[in-house]
């Protein structure tokens, strides 16, 4: 069963993740979550705060094994997208056929790993194949390794997104020199950034507060309105016990920052960059 209602995109929620807790879980990992994050729940989420389309993004710990996600994405296929994990040896007509399904990225996330070497011919196919799908790389790294990272991929021509403000350290400030070269990249154009995440950036919640309204006029500055999307983050795994998808939709919309502003983030800026169409089946 489908849900193939009309839907006009009324916001859209750029990261979050279903998962079961019965999956196969990949070695290695960095949790492993004891409860289930299904479809039908954050579909409730959407509705119930005045959203109408999201992204999924494959959770680290079902590694390379994208099924849930994609069974996920074939249940409303007009209001959701997604984004993939993979590997780098992945063909492209697996790639294509994931194209098919409503993929429209893949994610690296690059949290406790050594960093990888893209100028190895596997990593070269790999965005190669990224770029000719018109699909974007996703970086989940902390803030110190983005900048040499996002300079190392830029040559590829992909549409670079980076998770969670970059993943700072808020007790740094804006000031961080890290941060600052992540600032001026986004001058590139080919730069997007995700706002979401306040949470996970290190310090009190008032510092990591105080960061976000402090960082968003300078990213603005350097990425631009359109560059910039909203994410819940939803199910916040490992920050469950104090956080939830009605607060973190509160705290966006108390950020400091206009209301077209955050109107452009929530519809344009993420419809432009998953390919979600106007009005969709």
């Amino acid at each position: 069963m489908t849900d193939a209602c009309i839907s006009p995109i009324l916001g859209i929620d750029a990261h979050a993740h279903v998962f079961s807790s019965g999956l196969s879980l990949t070695s290695g990992r960095r949790y492993t979550p004891d409860y289930d994050a299904n479809l039908q729940d954050y579909l409730a989420h959407l509705r119930g705060n005045g959203l109408s389309h999201g992204v999924l993004v494959q959770p680290s710990f079902l590694g390379t094994d994208n099924q849930y996600l994609l069974d996920a994405l074939a249940y409303a296929p007009g209001r959701l997208r997604g984004v993939a994990v993979v590997d780098n040896t992945v063909s492209r007509s697996a790639l294509q056929r994931m194209a098919d399904q409503g993929i429209v990225g893949i994610r690296l996330n690059l949290i406790g790993k050594p960093l990888p070497d893209f100028s190895e011919p596997g990593w070269q196919e790999l965005f190669k194949n990224v770029w000719m799908l018109g699909w974007h790389v996703e970086l989940h790294r902390h803030v110190a390794d983005l900048p040499g990272l996002i300079r190392d991929l830029l040559p590829f021509g992909c549409k670079i997104v980076v998770d969670h403000f970059g993943r700072p350290d808020s007790r740094l400030g804006v000031d961080d020199p890290a941060f600052q070269a992540l600032l001026e990249l986004g001058l590139s154009g080919q730069i997007w950034m995700k706002v979401s995440a306040i949470y996970r950036l290190g310090g009190t919640d008032e510092q990591n507060l105080d960061f976000a309204n402090a960082a968003l006029p300078l990213l603005l500055q350097s990425f631009g309105a359109r560059r910039l999307v909203w994410g819940s983050d939803w199910p916040h795994t490992q920050h469950e016990q104090h956080v939830n998808y009605a607060s973190v939709v509160e705290q966006f919309k108390n950020l400091d920052c206009p209301a077209p502003i955050k109107q452009t983030m929530l519809v344009e800026a993420a419809q432009s960059l998953f390919d979600f169409a106007t009005i969709e089946l």
